[in-house]
């Protein structure tokens, strides 16, 4: 998931006349599939338009997420699968001192090294769920282009087949449907085509040197090994030529949306994907769905993420009598596709409150386990995800935070930590997240100045003047404003300049303002200053507070 960057324009409000051009015949190619649902939306963007963001997860605001895969295994940190096979690179010198050379032990034989032993899911979705979660999500499969489930269309590259030979989607929802979360699944496979490149390619150094790593090995190459009967291609579908600039790590960011010399996926690799999908919605039909893609996966060099919103909602519909619940991601989204789907910003926040909502996706350390975070101490705290959280949803968004999962299904003591400091605070305070709108503007105070850029997908995070007690965001909940601040006052005196006596934000009178999740009454004087409110004596001290202003 790191694009670091990437054209941001791709395909976003360009005519096909022009994009023909760009492509070519790949432009956009429709591809056979296993059934798309009946219904009213049609695989197009116009037909998409008629989507409806769905109460309950306008309501919802924070979803948990398990971003686990075999790429956890190794505890070296994203993107493994694709670093390893980068000679020179930190996981390339990792996995030849751990594993040996990638021409002897490749991806695919790590994924056999990954058994989940000690994954216990009903355990981690219990703790999301008292952590304040109202949606959970889990990785259904990534860039490595395993499926984490019972896949009927990659038969044999499937966690029940090989690895933990274990259902693991099929374990996730089982849980979050027990502890009563929506269930959501994220999808990064369309893009091993050009993401496992690196796998074709060989050491140029060294005594290795000439000799091709595994990734253009088939099922012959496979006689008395342990994979004897798999085909290699099947999972690193990487027969097929090599796009522009491959060797250079960093050539992929700008060929993410199929562009600038990367080569086309195939007919029968795009129609592969298209199954497989809609066979992960048909068997665990879950409300939600991630892409890690331009819009929809594969885009715009064929219709088949077109076909799979199509199915989501028409599938979704008939699953709750005629009601549409579901909810689909992408991202970079022009105006016309934010109408089709919720956007996603990745690692990043919106700097206004933006007019159709949207979700945030963040981690409180790699996407895929890394050791190094742990041993560094290195994760983020959850004085930062609550402020994350109170930003997020002052501006109509939700956030989905990651909390990465080690290879043998836990997650380490200082994960835990941080979610269970979360799950205090939430307690207190979630009447203030919860089922909120955003008020007339988002926030006040010095952070509000300094806001960074998104970048791409986002990529903004942190990037920003830190919080402190002087920044407040709002929200609202019928007459009710909420006004959450990032900090503890020196003094103990909180001051809202948005509320003072004379301002146009809020010229009616103020009735009392409590302390949320206690109702008790706080002492308040309002001038043309602002809005003073002094918090209580020996108040225990949180990383947040919320007030509750309530009008006469």
């Amino acid at each position: 998931m790191k694009r670091r960057t990437l054209i941001k324009g791709l395909a976003t409000g360009l005519s096909s006349l022009y994009l023909s051009k760009l492509y070519g015949n790949s432009l956009t190619r429709s591809y056979s599939n296993t059934g798309i649902a009946s219904g009213p939306f049609q695989p197009t963007w116009d037909s998409l338009t008629q989507y409806q963001v769905p109460d309950w997860f306008r309501d919802a605001k924070f979803g948990m997420w398990a971003h686990w895969g075999p790429q956890c295994q190794p505890e070296r940190g994203d993107w493994y699968a694709r670093g390893m096979y980068q000679e020179g690179s930190d996981q390339y010198k990792f996995h030849c001192e751990k594993y040996g050379h990638p021409s002897k032990f490749g991806f695919k034989d790590v994924i056999n090294e990954w058994k989940a032993e000690h994954w216990n899911p009903e355990e981690l979705v219990g703790l999301y769920k008292n952590a304040g979660a109202q949606y959970f999500f889990a990785l259904a499969n990534h860039h490595d282009n395993l499926d984490l489930y019972n896949s009927k269309y990659q038969p044999k590259w499937n966690s029940t087949k090989v690895g933990p030979k274990k259902d693991l989607i099929g374990g996730w929802a089982k849980a979050a449907k027990n502890h009563g979360l929506r269930f959501g699944v994220s999808v990064h496979a369309s893009h091993a085509w050009r993401w496992y490149e690196s796998a074709q390619l060989a050491d140029k150094n060294g005594s290795m040197a000439g000799i091709l790593y595994d990734g253009k090995l088939t099922k012959a190459d496979g006689k008395e090994k342990w994979w004897d009967g798999l085909d290699p291609q099947e999972l690193y579908a990487q027969n097929h030529a090599l796009s522009r600039d491959t060797a250079n790590p960093n050539s992929i960011h700008g060929q993410w949306g199929w562009q600038n010399g990367a080569v086309a996926p195939s007919k029968a690799y795009c129609d592969n994907f298209l199954n497989r999908t809609i066979d992960l919605l048909d068997k665990y039909d879950p409300d939600l769905i991630y892409f890690d893609d331009t819009a929809l996966p594969l885009w715009p060099v064929s219709d088949a993420g077109l076909k799979i919103a199509a199915h989501m909602y028409n599938s979704n519909m008939k699953r709750h009598n005629g009601k549409l619940e579901a909810v689909l991601f992408g991202k970079i989204l022009d105006s016309q596709q934010q109408k089709c789907m919720v956007w996603d910003i990745e690692r990043g926040q919106s700097n206004k409150i933006e007019p159709f909502v949207w979700q945030t996706d963040t981690c409180i350390g790699e996407w895929h386990y890394d050791r190094r975070v742990y041993d560094r101490n290195c994760y983020k705290t959850a004085k930062t995800v609550i402020h994350t959280l109170a930003d997020v949803v002052s501006k109509n968004g939700n956030l989905l935070l990651n909390v990465p999962v080690r290879g043998d299904g836990t997650i380490d003591e200082k994960e835990r930590a941080v979610v269970e400091d979360i799950a205090a605070w939430m307690k207190i305070n979630s009447e203030s997240i919860y089922a909120t709108r955003p008020w007339k503007v988002f926030g006040e105070g010095p952070a509000m100045e300094n806001a960074a850029p998104l970048s791409a997908q986002g990529f903004n995070e942190g990037k920003g003047k830190p919080f402190t007690s002087q920044d407040i965001r709002f929200t609202t909940k019928g007459d009710i404003l909420y006004a959450i601040v990032l900090g503890t006052p020196a003094d103990g005196k909180i001051s809202i300049k948005s509320l003072a006596a004379d301002h146009s934000l809020y010229p009616k009178p103020i009735s009392r303002v409590e302390l949320t999740g206690t109702g008790q009454f706080l002492q308040m004087t309002r001038n043309t200053e602002g809005l003073t409110v002094t918090l209580p004596p020996n108040l225990p001290e949180q990383v947040a507070y919320a007030v509750k202003v309530i009008p006469v």
